[in-house]
């Protein structure tokens, strides 16, 4: 009896490893690609279906492609590159794991470029190249045509002969206009010429109004294409109804968006609507699709090139009125983020922020980690069992990711230097010191979520704005009353109103002076609601360039000069 159990496990043992893939995946590179190849990250794809394409169905959720990845030095032309069986995956980690069957799959390479930075490390990043630093979008990222394989064991070739193309930019229009500068700063920092941009609506009767000059406002988030929400037609009527939004559970959604983007306009044009600037910035790097609009020991010094060479160059050349009281900050997420620290880190050159559903403000509540006490992020450890730390939910609760699973997915796409131009990793190489290596020291272990107590104290100095407001309210307090505005929905998706919890409660006990600004949230709201309990997030997402305006017209009325005419909102100078 014993024998015939020993043999059925053995069996069964046999039977389960030949269902798991563990032969070599060899890339080769079409000749005409070899070229420009150095340095960079293989991906390998796997995905039921074949469109999208492989490459753009990698994310957080349970329906997510697979991913194996692994970087590579020093190509040599007309040699394949083999992945290292050992590559880390997502989800599954490890190639040996990888069931067998039948599958689309896709390569592709995200390229590395070598940065001689001005604080002596050499780093290999990826370079935007105008699209936002989109790893599966970039131009001159070379990938392979899907194919439909059947995973049975048999060595598996695929060939890369596909390159990204140039990026267009966009075209200049009566309203909207596109700059682009070389910043001295970032340059200084990064061993090369570094450029920041911006999109630029400017105000009605521009033209005829030389002698006008305007306030400015600074809408803050990820890297914009172009400037949005703005349509000078009606709405395409060829749109139907039938288009479904699956974030938002509605249909015909594409319409509404362009009617909201045809009544700002509208309204931009009427005789009684204010007049200003409105700039959307481009402020890709080699790590993200923007900045955080801060210094960082990382990124380089992207708040001070934004605050004192970006918006005066555009004050100078769309007449902004180019102080402080006439400057003013909103934005959601991560532009939330931006427009509170932007406010915290230079208090006098803005006027007020409207930081809508930011990003962690208080790491206590780094989503669902607080980084001074807890030992592990990705699970709550006990004696006798661990519970996986939550990371995503929807507006009833319901759990669709996990902390680890998030950052696995991260790991995968852009391994252990925080290549994958993805969220935590942004995060990671924003607020960390730089490692020995050149890159960002890691807040947690992306394996295993091990914190490193020291990476945190050192976040905390320089990056946890509430922290930063409570230890130096005196000083900072007398230039951010009446400036600070935070607006969360309390069923965030990312759990970052339990960040804005901890931030009002030191907000609402300050003295000499109270804060005296606003802080609110939208019931069972998700991400990114932005402070109108009256409309759907659907909709009060569309409007940020409005939302503020009755707010920014009290501020401007208690705070500008006597010669700011508050009909129209000008500055008249001769």
């Amino acid at each position: 009896m014993k024998k015939a159990i020993y043999i059925f496990v053995i069996s069964i043992l046999i039977i389960s490893c030949s269902e798991k893939y563990n032969s070599p995946i060899q890339v080769d590179i079409a000749t005409e690609l070899e070229e420009e190849l150095k340095d960079g990250r293989l991906l390998v794809i796997f995905s039921p279906d074949s469109t999208p394409e492989p490459r753009f169905g990698i994310n957080d959720e349970v329906s997510s492609n697979q991913v194996f990845g692994m970087d590579f030095e020093d190509f040599e032309a007309g040699n394949p590159i083999i992945l290292d069986p050992e590559s880390f995956g997502y989800p599954v980690e490890q190639l040996k794991d990888f069931p067998k069957g039948e599958y689309y799959v896709q390569a592709f390479i995200q390229k590395y470029e070598t940065f001689e930075r001005a604080d002596g490390h050499t780093v290999k990043l990826p370079m935007d190249q105008g699209e936002g630093r989109q790893w599966a979008r970039a131009p001159k990222n070379i990938y392979s045509t899907p194919k439909k394989v059947l995973l049975d064991g048999e060595n598996l070739s695929l060939t890369i002969d596909q390159e990204i193309p140039p990026f267009q930019e966009p075209e200049d229009t009566e309203y909207i206009k596109h700059i682009k500068i070389k910043s001295e700063l970032l340059s200084k920092f990064w061993g090369r010429d570094m450029y920041l941009g911006a999109h630029v609506l400017i105000p009605e009767g521009f033209d005829q109004n030389p002698n006008h000059y305007y306030p400015l406002m600074v809408f803050h988030g990820h890297f914009p294409d172009d400037f949005g929400g703005f349509r000078t037609i009606p709405p395409d009527p060829e749109l139907g109804e039938d288009d479904y939004s699956a974030r938002f559970g509605i249909y015909g959604y594409a319409k509404l968006q362009q009617q909201e983007a045809y009544d700002f306009y509208q309204k931009w044009i009427s005789p009684d609507f204010k007049r200003f600037i409105i700039i959307e910035i481009q402020h890709a790097n080699p790590y993200y699709d923007d900045s955080y609009a801060v210094n960082s020991e990382n990124l380089g010094p992207y708040g001070d090139a934004i605050t004192y060479e970006l918006i005066p160059h555009i004050e100078k050349q769309f007449r902004g009125i180019g102080e402080g009281w006439a400057r003013f900050l909103y934005g959601g997420s991560t532009g939330g983020w931006e427009a509170l620290a932007a406010q915290v880190f230079y208090p006098e050159e803005y006027n007020g922020c409207f930081a809508a559903c930011p990003d962690p403000i208080d790491f206590r509540a780094y989503t669902t980690v607080n980084l001074y006490e807890d030992k592990n992020a990705y699970f709550l450890n006990g004696t006798f069992r661990k519970t996986p730390r939550v990371g995503k939910r929807n507006y009833l609760g319901h759990v669709s990711a996990m902390l680890k699973d998030m950052n696995h997915k991260e790991l995968a796409l852009g391994g252990d230097k925080s290549r994958s131009g993805d969220q935590f990793d942004i995060w990671q190489a924003v607020y960390s010191p730089v490692g020995n290596d050149g890159y960002p020291e890691p807040i947690w272990n992306k394996q295993t979520g091990e914190i490193n107590p020291e990476v945190a104290a050192y976040w905390k100095e320089n990056f946890d704005l509430r922290y930063i407001m409570e230890r130096d309210w005196k000083k900072l307090g007398p230039n951010l009353e009446g400036k600070i505005n935070i607006y969360c929905g309390d069923m965030d998706n990312y759990y970052l109103n339990n960040a804005v919890y901890l931030t009002e409660a030191f907000l609402e006990q300050t003295q000499d002076p109270y804060y005296a600004g606003e802080v609110a949230y939208g019931d069972r709201a998700e991400h990114c609601w932005n402070g109108d309990p009256s409309l759907p997030n659907y909709i009060t997402r569309l409007r940020y360039n409005t939302m503020y305006l009755d707010k920014i017209e009290e501020r401007l009325r208690v705070t500008a000069p006597s010669n700011f005419n508050q009909q129209n909102w000008t500055l008249t100078k001769n």
